[in-house]
């Protein structure tokens, strides 16, 4: 084998790389070439545009945004209902799509528009508080604070209605009017009726039985004994009926209803209660020896509510019991005993 290279070979080999390094410096030449002529493009469009992104909704074209990811994030926001305070949520079925691309520098940004039309596309829903009075929705607030707010209110001023009122969380696509805290309260205030009876001695007595529309049960339901009857007798008219039993046997109510009288009478009845039925309904318990119902209260039937006593025009232990409808006395034993 022949261990040396002609001088012919030698000059083939370096006309050869020679050849290389030319192609090589042509191709720098022109990626070169290709650079700079890049940059000056991006320069020249830069000088009359700018990038920025093209906003679709459902395919249609609705504006461009320089910043997609804060618009977004509004988006995102406007849906979880954090944007304004009583928008629970928005029902955003589509969001939008975004495109990078350049347009000319005089072009007006438009991501407001862009925002209230991808807002509007959806369904909004409105969170508040409806408090109710019977079940009926009268007045909204914005906050579970204000509603229990009015509710207690309601209750330290005891109004007569404030087992009717109520509130509950609501949410609904119709935005409402949020009402004052105090104009609330003083609208749903109802003040506790109070009632004053004469001290006269003059009434009406039925010669009949009249339908009472509810049924009683005995106030003293036993160790009684039935002393005196409805009706005259010589001392005159007896206008109820005596059952004497021991002092401090309970007395029950005789049938549900509100108590609109308890306390000392001046007309005879001692220590007395008065409970209103409805209907002009009532019944009335005297000459008690302790009373364990108020003013305004609301009994069951059954419920005990006072003892047997001899508190005022009374020769003995005995509950004096007045059936009254509209003001008529009728005799309890149509009904008792």
């Amino acid at each position: 084998m022949n261990r040396f290279i002609k001088i012919e070979e030698v000059f083939k080999i370096l006309k050869s790389i020679k050849s290389v390094f030319v192609h090589i410096r042509s191709s720098l030449k022109l990626i070169l070439m290709v650079i700079i002529s890049a940059i000056l493009i991006i320069g020249i469009i830069s000088v009359f545009y700018k990038p920025t992104y093209a906003v679709t909704l459902n395919g249609e074209f609705i504006g461009y945004t320089n910043d997609k990811n804060e618009l977004q994030k509004r988006i995102n926001e406007q849906m979880k209902g954090i944007e304004t305070e009583n928008i629970a949520f928005v029902d955003i079925q589509v969001l939008p799509e975004y495109s990078l691309c350049f347009v000319k520098r005089d072009s007006v940004d438009s991501t407001e528009e862009i925002f209230e039309k991808v807002k509007n596309s959806g369904t909004t829903y409105y969170k508040y508080y409806a408090i109710m009075l019977k079940d009926e929705e009268k007045y909204y607030v914005s906050t579970k604070e204000e509603a229990e707010s009015i509710i207690d209110t309601l209750k330290e001023k005891n109004s007569n209605n404030i087992k009717d009122i109520s509130y509950t969380l609501i949410y609904d696509t119709a935005e409402k009017e949020f009402t004052e805290q105090d104009t609330i309260v003083t609208a749903l205030y109802e003040k506790k009726p109070t009632y004053t009876y004469s001290a006269s001695s003059s009434y009406t007595i039925a010669s009949a039985k009249i339908e009472l529309g509810i049924d009683l049960i005995k106030p003293v339901q036993s160790g009684y004994t039935i002393t005196s009857r409805f009706g005259s007798r010589s001392s005159g008219m007896h206008t109820g009926l005596d059952i004497a039993a021991p002092n401090g046997t309970p007395i029950y109510a005789a049938a549900s209803g509100t108590v609109v009288a308890s306390g000392w009478s001046n007309t005879g009845y001692g220590y007395y209660i008065i409970i209103s039925h409805g209907n002009g309904v009532q019944t009335l318990y005297g000459h008690c020896s302790a009373l364990y119902v108020t003013e305004g209260q609301y009994v069951t039937q059954g419920e005990h509510i006072a003892a047997v006593g001899t508190t005022g025009n009374s020769t003995g232990y005995h509950l004096h019991l007045e059936i009254r409808i509209n003001g008529t006395r009728v005799n309890p034993q149509y009904y008792l005993y």
